[in-house]
């Protein structure tokens, strides 16, 4: 009996044995299974998922929408070069005179003492263009108009591609013929390297602008940069997009022309 005592008490302890991972795992899923869902919302969460799946199927099944080209670009490149070409006699299509960009430009001379209408004219040029505007700022003081250097004063955007020939589509077909006594653009306001500029009194001759909601009106500046080698050239091409040129103002151009 004392041997076997003695043997007991030599040997180690031994230690409960746990169940395998699996089985932990196991046991792990199916309390969670069995724990009843808070507030009760576990087959609506379940609905909603599964009406949510076919949403996510649907829109990665459409296909992207194919980019349409602007009017007036396709229309330069299938009528306007040709005629151009043949009209001045290139032999190589790549001399035709081409739209460069389009710079528009509107000075906020009332912001220097508010700094808000700067913000609300350049959201609305913004609107206008397509694209954000970049805010202009004096780049000397000027004691006698109380202008600091770094303050903005205006606001101004460059359109090129494809939203400079939408823009210039909207220009010449909607906004134009909404300007109050409109008679034609002058023909004179080339600058002697193939660019012309024109000045609007009023921007919410612009679709874009809702007139019940404009506080202010702005008069802007838009410069039309061609790659014209002269303004000849370039009065061909604007003329081909349909700008609409005062006749009376190129009458007295080509006397004047005559004359000398």
């Amino acid at each position: 009996m004392a041997d076997t005592e003695e043997k007991q008490a030599a040997a180690p302890e031994q230690k409960p044995q746990r169940p395998p991972k699996s089985a932990e795992a196991d046991q792990a899923k199916s309390a969670k299974a069995e724990r009843p869902d808070k507030g009760g919302k576990g087959d609506k969460g379940d609905k909603a998922a599964k009406a949510a799946k076919p949403e996510k199927a649907d829109k990665a099944a459409r296909e992207p929408e194919p980019k349409v080209p602007a009017r007036l670009k396709v229309q330069f490149e299938e009528t306007i070069r040709p005629k151009l070409a043949e009209q001045f006699g290139y032999k190589n299509r790549l001399e035709v005179p081409t739209l460069d960009k389009i710079v528009i430009n509107m000075g906020i001379g009332e912001g220097v003492a508010d700094r808000k209408k700067v913000d609300g004219a350049a959201a609305d040029l913004a609107l206008i263009a397509g694209q954000k505007a970049v805010v202009t700022r004096a780049r000397k003081s000027i004691a006698t108009y109380k202008v600091r250097m770094g303050q903005p004063i205006g606001c101004k955007v460059t359109l090129r591609k494809a939203r400079m020939y939408e823009f210039l589509d909207r220009l010449i077909n909607i906004a134009l013929p909404r300007v109050r006594d409109f008679r034609g653009l002058s023909p004179k306001s080339f600058d002697g390297r193939g660019n012309y500029t024109l000045g609007i009194k009023e921007h919410i001759v612009f679709p874009e602008i809702d007139y019940d909601k404009a506080t202010d009106i702005w008069g802007m500046d838009i410069t039309v940069c061609t790659t014209a080698r002269n303004d000849g050239e370039a009065r061909a091409l604007l003329t081909a997009f349909n700008f609409p040129f005062s006749r009376e103002s190129a009458r007295t151009q080509m006397r004047s022309a005559e004359g000398n």
